[in-house]
Parts: structure tokens; C-alpha cells; sequence
């Protein structure tokens, strides 16, 4: 039913933002709307988990459910996450300038989780560093088994010069709405996307079912794995299920969506404070309940 409510509420609409900022004196330009776009209000059903948007990709233990983030506040480095199934694999990613110059590497770590029956896959998450500035970089990753290769573009320095157009999205989820909203922003697609919450929805099946977890990560990647999606988390990523032994809030999140949170100097891996383009931003969630107010219902924002 809380899943119905947020299907009808505003907080559905993905409303994709430009944040134009023009050269020197021009800098305060008044900035616009890129597309009228509104997804509808109607509930539906989560898509089928033998949708085509989720399918595996082929291959020996292809890195899969690939997403990059920020590394740090300012865009020089970027956090590159991916899931193995059949084995751990390799955690090393080469990157370069071009396709076929992968002269830098980074070696990165991996870890795991179970959610009441059910046992992650082995998340990967590498930190690429030594980043120019409104650059493309290739990275590459899989060694061993299969090999996938994607590209992303830094961001500008920060500074009141610099453009920067930013996408807004939130409450995603995964139903054919989820498709069409993330199809409609590839084709007016921007240079990063502020995520501010609400990822899979895999906490509104029964026993907050983590393949949903799976099927999101590979669901978003056309997207995430191309360009930063900087992350917030919302309600919807808590995961406190005590009825099940589950009493660990954001198990899932924050193992699959590290942010770069200790280069502010945070305490709270929630939310990705960054300085791009003109300005300082801060993608962060409010200040959590304890488990005692979560439970009580007193407190809490719900959407």
C-alpha cells in the first residue's frame, strides 16, 4: 500500500533539471527546464524478473550491475562498482584516454552480504584516481574472465565558469514507468544525475527480496555505468526488518552504493557531498530515527 501512496505522490514525478551556468559575468543566467516530461501517477507492478532490462550479461562471470559515483568532492577521482555471481574474480580496472591505452590501473576490494535468505553476489568497488577535468576515460575491468569495457567524462574544475548540466532523479524503482522514465532521460541526458533516494523498491516485496536489489543494479547500468549518478539515500533504502532478524539499517545500500562521504569529512556514508561546476552541492538524507522511532511510526517521514 506505501508503494501505491508513493506512486501517486509528487515525489514519483522525475523532473530533469538543467543547471546551465554561463561564462564569467553571465554566470547567474536564469537556468531552464529540459523536458516537460511527467511520468504517470498510476501504480504498477514491478516488471517480471525475466525482463529483457534485467537480463545477465553474457559471458563467464561478467561483471555485472556496473555504476560509477564520485571518488571525491571535486571530480578527480570516480568510484567504480560492479557484481560478480560465480566467483570472486578479479577487482582490478585499467583505465585511460582511449579504448586502446589503458595505461593506468587501480586495484579495488570486495565484499558481501546476506539479507535473510539471501546471499549477495560479490560486489566490487574500485576508486580511479589521477582524474584530468572534462576528460573521457575508458575503463575496463573482468580480467580473467569476462572483459567489459565502458567510458565516462569528468566533470569541469569547479568554479563560476563552469558548465555543468546536472539530471534529477528519484523514487526510480523498477516497474515499465521506471523504463520509460530512464529512457526518456537517456535521450536528454546530462552530465551526471543527483539521485536524491529511493532506488529499487526491493524493500515493498516480501522479505524485502534482495534479487530486487539485483535486477535494479542491472536495470539502471545502461546509465550509471556511463556517467556519476550521486547518491542519497532515502526511506525506501533502510531495510530494518526485525520481524526477520534483519536490524542493521542500509545493509544492502551501503554495501552496493559506497559514496566518497569522508573527503567532507562525514560520519554518514548516506549522501555525497561534491563541489562541481559553479557551485558546492550536498546530496545528503535527513537525520534517521532510531530503530525505537522507526518502529513506533512517530517521527518518521514517509513517501
Amino acid at each position: 500500500m506505501e508503494r501505491r501512496k508513493a506512486a501517486v505522490a509528487a515525489a514519483l514525478v522525475v523532473v530533469l533539471a538543467a543547471a546551465l551556468v554561463a561564462v564569467g559575468e553571465a554566470a547567474h543566467r536564469p537556468r531552464g527546464v529540459t523536458s516537460t516530461y511527467r511520468r504517470k501517477h498510476q501504480a504498477s507492478d514491478d516488471m517480471p524478473m525475466d525482463a529483457d532490462v534485467f537480463a545477465v550479461p553474457p559471458g563467464r562471470n561478467a561483471p555485472q550491475q556496473v555504476h560509477i559515483t564520485l571518488g571525491d568532492q571535486t571530480g578527480t577521482a570516480m568510484l567504480v562498482s560492479w557484481v560478480t555471481v560465480e566467483a570472486e574474480g578479479n577487482s582490478t580496472v585499467l583505465y585511460g584516454r582511449a579504448a586502446d591505452r589503458l595505461d593506468l590501473a587501480a586495484e579495488g576490494a570486495t565484499t558481501r552480504y546476506t539479507f535473510y535468505n539471501y546471499t549477495s553476489g560479490f560486489i566490487h568497488h574500485c576508486t580511479l584516481t589521477g582524474l584530468d577535468h572534462g576528460t573521457r576515460y575508458y575503463y575496463v575491468m573482468g580480467f580473467g574472465d569476462t572483459v567489459r569495457t565502458f567510458w565516462f567524462t569528468t566533470p569541469p574544475p569547479p568554479g563560476p565558469s563552469a558548465p555543468l548540466r546536472l539530471g534529477l532523479i528519484g523514487d526510480l524503482g523498477q516497474m515499465p514507468d521506471s523504463n520509460s522514465t530512464l529512457t526518456h532521460y537517456e535521450q536528454h541526458t546530462s552530465d551526471a544525475v543527483l539521485f536524491v533516494g529511493h532506488l529499487s523498491y526491493a524493500d515493498k516485496h516480501p522479505l524485502h527480496d534482495n534479487n530486487r536489489w539485483d535486477t535494479w543494479g542491472r536495470f539502471s547500468e545502461r546509465s550509471v555505468a556511463y556517467q556519476p549518478w550521486i547518491w542519497t539515500a532515502g526511506n525506501h533504502e533502510m531495510d530494518y526488518a526485525p520481524e526477520i532478524g534483519e536490524t542493521v539499517a542500509f545493509k544492502p545500500f551501503s554495501h552496493r552504493y559506497p559514496t566518497p562521504y569522508r573527503a567532507s569529512g562525514s560520519s554518514e556514508p548516506y549522501g555525497t557531498p561534491s563541489r562541481w561546476g559553479p557551485r558546492t552541492s550536498s546530496c545528503s538524507p535527513p537525520t534517521w530515527p532510531s530503530a525505537s522511532t522507526r518502529r513506533s511510526g512517530s517521527g518518521w517521514s514517509r513517501s
